[in-house]
């Protein structure tokens, strides 16, 4: 982990070039970070808030089912987006593997925080709508950084395990972008997990975008507090995969070179 702190000057610039790389060319350039969401938010509100009639709960306006569905697609979009590109990520930087004092480990954070960058234009706009729908929101969404923390962990270590697995095994990314797009639908992203039959409410916590996106609407959409029961747990969890993945990455890393 040190060595990450030590050239945290080099992984600023790598995170601002993600971030303006993905846009370059393009007329409105970094624009498309506010314009993309906010086109996704009208999108999946009148598909699924008019076409499909889907509401929250019976009372539930179609702005309120908008609100709840797109907190829960921000989370997913991060750990999606991590997680796709974590397969193949050394590879497509195979030019850095063969430089002995490039640190590879700053790969995975550096596709992590461009993530964040979106998830936090997105939040804004979603704020934005709250405040536009419900007025000024309640405190409790100070919360949020709490909760994020260590779902952020968690895709940073599956990131770091990911992206070394792949170098060895090309067929992983195959099988993590079929696993994303269940994760998505196992989620409660359309619906909330209170919806599901008792008998497999509790199994769907095994899923781990499930705590943070209930959180994440818990503290922002709703006014509570977090579960810190549960997110002592989750947290415990997120720091076994972070060292386990970091662990794994740094002892195989050194066998990429032959490799690729």
């Amino acid at each position: 982990m040190n060595k990450i702190w030590s050239n945290r000057h080099l992984l600023a610039q790598m995170v601002k070039r993600e971030i303006l790389g993905r846009y370059r060319g393009s007329v409105i350039g970094v624009a498309w970070s506010f314009l993309h969401p906010l086109l996704m938010l009208c999108v999946y509100t009148f598909v699924f808030g008019v076409i499909f009639k889907a509401r929250w709960q019976s009372s539930a306006t179609t702005e309120d089912f908008a609100l709840n569905l797109f907190a829960g697609l921000i989370a997913f979009n991060v750990f999606a987006e991590c997680i796709n590109r974590s397969s193949g990520l050394v590879l497509e930087n195979v030019s850095y593997v063969k430089k002995v004092v490039f640190p590879l480990e700053i790969l995975s954070p550096c596709i992590l925080i461009a993530s964040l960058f979106h998830a936090l234009v997105s939040m804004i706009i979603l704020m934005l709508f709250y405040v536009f729908v419900h007025g000024l929101p309640s405190f409790s969404a100070l919360w949020l950084p709490v909760v994020w923390l260590p779902f952020v962990l968690l895709v940073l270590g599956f990131s770091w395990f990911l992206s070394s697995l792949g170098v060895y095994l090309r067929d992983i990314g195959q099988v993590v972008g079929v696993s994303v797009t269940a994760l998505m639908f196992l989620s409660p992203i359309f619906y909330p997990v209170s919806a599901l039959p008792e008998g497999i409410r509790g199994w769907i916590f095994l899923n781990p975008l499930t705590w943070v996106i209930s959180e994440t609407r818990n503290v922002l959409l709703l006014g509570g507090t977090p579960n810190w029961i549960a997110g002592l747990s989750y947290t415990g969890v997120s720091l076994a995969v972070l060292v386990l993945g970091y662990s794994w990455f740094v002892k195989t890393d050194k066998g990429f070179a032959d490799v690729i």
